[in-house]
């Protein structure tokens, strides 16, 4: 698995923190695959992190409650995907082996793909998803159903298959990776050594994924994984709840959770020892553990731990609020259908109208 990009594309979300572990349905993203891996079986994880490797390792520790085996592998550089399947060989030792990028979410997990690569013999087993922006993504190319070509983010893109950040591989990869040179932006690129393999005669086969595929690097994305996941989510309560408040739909309270005076719309979790005093939250929003709600009006969001939301004179929508963040109201009503939606960083201090 690889953990080690900064999540630009999250900020000021994910300035201190590894945009891996940002909780989907209260549950870091980088869990999710490495549920997903142990699986299919795989126990033997190579975890590659990079500047915010400590917060990564203490999330995951030796990943014996995962079921797994999990190995850190320090890449000093984001030198790309190529530059961490080499630096692993040590660990790898030539076996076939999964590279899951950490902020990759796939609906309903990755064993059917597994399961087909170990099927097939071939060196290369590469996962397409058609997408809206193939300009943003590596994109593949067929010919008569079979991979011909992979280009990093063309300008012009010769299909609507990004290559997602799923992928299978033998021991001939450790020969793409040696054998290929940085690109203009001074990275080892995955396209180029899957195109390597393709252009020396190598097996290398795709596969479309029907299913939910979401890179959750972006705001919008991010709220549609978390979303996706509390569709599935059954209803249950280990939290309390007060005879003035009431729970629509399936939400989820968490232990420790308090609610009072408040309506929850599922599909929702409240996350342990959070308090939600007076306020409306959801649907399709996730309070992680130790927040506080009170006087406000939540949905469609995401709010990690230790956070105090308070006094809102207008819905919050559709918005990321970090750790430790403190969003409080001054008082005023926002006009008829009026609402905030925020990226706010941890340790934020907002005072709103």
């Amino acid at each position: 698995m690889l953990s080690g990009g900064k999540g630009t594309r999250l900020r000021p979300f994910t300035y201190t923190g590894a945009k891996q572990l940002v909780p989907i349905a209260n549950k870091p993203i980088l869990f999710y695959a490495l549920e997903q891996l142990v699986e299919c079986g795989i126990r033997d994880i190579g975890v590659v992190v990079g500047e915010t490797g400590d917060q990564v390792r203490a999330a995951l520790g030796d990943g014996s409650r995962f079921g797994a085996r999990v190995t850190y592998v320090q890449q000093e550089a984001p030198l790309g995907i190529a530059h961490a399947i080499r630096i692993s060989r040590p660990f790898l030792r030539d076996c076939p082996f999964v590279v899951f990028l950490g902020d990759n979410f796939i609906k309903g997990g990755v064993v059917p793909y597994v399961e087909s690569f170990r099927r097939s013999g071939t060196d290369c087993q590469v996962l397409l998803k058609s997408v809206p922006n193939p300009r943003d993504f590596g994109v593949a190319q067929l010919e008569n159903g079979r991979l011909s070509r992979v280009v990093e983010k063309p300008s012009q893109p010769p299909s609507d298959l990004a290559v997602i950040g799923i992928y299978m591989f033998d021991s001939p990869v450790f020969e793409a990776v040696e054998a290929i040179r940085p690109s203009a932006r001074g990275e080892l690129e995955i396209t180029d050594t899957i195109q390597y393999l393709i252009d020396h005669g190598y097996g290398v086969r795709a596969e479309l994924v029907e299913g939910c595929w979401i890179d959750t690097g972006k705001m919008d994305d991010l709220l549609a994984a978390n979303r996706a996941i509390l569709e599935t989510m059954a209803p249950g309560s280990a939290g309390s709840i007060d005879a003035d408040s009431r729970l629509e739909g399936a939400v989820v309270l968490e232990e420790g959770c308090r609610v009072e005076g408040s309506v929850i719309e599922g599909p929702a979790i409240i996350g342990e020892r959070t308090r939600i005093i007076n306020s409306r939250v959801g649907p399709f929003t996730s309070i992680y553990h130790d927040s506080l709600v009170r006087d406000s009006h939540l949905e469609g969001s995401v709010v990690l731990e230790n956070t105090v939301i308070e006094g809102l004179g207008a819905p919050v929508r559709d918005s990321l609020i970090g750790r430790n963040v403190e969003l409080r109201g001054g008082g005023a009503r926002a006009p008829e259908g009026g609402f905030y939606r925020l990226v706010l960083g941890d340790f934020s201090r907002i005072l709103v109208p």
